[in-house]
């Protein structure tokens, strides 16, 4: 995950222990710095700081609250280029291990990345997703609002993936802070403290050569105006892979794919 470390002002530390099991980051591995802030900065609007794990990462900030992470690692570390949600947990190693027991990959990690610790995994149709255990930029319902609208599981199976992360997660558990679950037709919606945080629906097929129809994380951020985000994205060395007047699924400049959901869509 890409962390740095709260600002040492803060008066309040919020954790991971706050939102057990929900989507509490989200992180693009790409290729280059400097694109991946012009695109970006000209899609979503966001401005950059720099991180304490080197030149190659940033934490995005819209109005000032950091919203995401940057690694341009992907060509050093042969990883593709693509967004990923990281789920609060508790424990990273356990996570980890549940993730394991139950048919799904490690791929990286768990390692220590102060102030937490931090693992990138695989369920069991290969979507790919993060864990972070440790420390938060802020309020997580504060991050929620900034810009991040929710997150959406393209799956083999709905049903069988929930129950997949519910058992890594607890979701459904009876305890205060833990995630509900509910089955709106053919679809399962996540909610934390009331609010919609995730969505998986079925339909992706395993075996599929386009990574966009393969089981995947999908990465939606609320913005004010669909199409001129879709403009942008196109001026600026991305493409439009479908677009409506609530929402657009978009191409970066380098491949990763995400979407952006009218705030009035929500």
């Amino acid at each position: 995950m890409n962390h740095d470390t709260p600002s040492s002002a803060a008066t309040e530390v919020f954790s991971t222990h706050s939102v057990y099991g929900a989507p509490c980051w989200v992180s693009l591995t790409s290729r280059d710095v400097r694109t991946t802030e012009e695109f970006y900065g000209a899609v979503l609007g966001w401005e950059w700081r720099p991180m304490r794990l080197g030149d190659r990462f940033r934490v995005a900030l819209a109005d000032g609250r950091p919203v995401a992470g940057i690694a341009a690692v992907a060509g050093m570390w042969q990883m593709a280029v693509a967004w990923t949600p990281y789920f609060a947990v508790r424990s990273a190693d356990e996570a980890a291990a549940r993730v394991q027991e139950r048919g799904g990959t490690a791929a990286v990690g768990p390692l220590s990345l102060p102030p937490g610790r931090a693992a990138l995994l695989a369920d069991r149709d290969g979507a790919t997703f993060g864990v972070w255990e440790g420390e938060l930029f802020s309020d997580w319902a504060a991050w929620h609002r900034a810009q991040p609208a929710f997150i959406r599981l393209h799956t083999r199976d709905a049903f069988d993936a929930a129950i997949f992360y519910g058992e890594v997660f607890d979701w459904a558990s009876s305890q205060p802070g833990y995630c509900q679950v509910d089955y709106e037709g053919e679809e399962v919606v996540l909610r934390s403290d009331g609010n919609v945080v995730a969505r998986i629906e079925s339909g992706a097929l395993g075996s599929a050569p386009d990574p966009a129809i393969r089981p995947h994380w999908q990465v939606h951020f609320a913005v004010k105006d669909v199409a001129s985000c879709a403009r942008a994205a196109e001026r600026h060395g991305g493409s439009v892979l479908s677009e409506g007047p609530e929402e657009a699924v978009l191409r970066d400049n380098e491949g990763a794919q995400f979407t952006v959901t009218s705030h009035r869509g929500r």
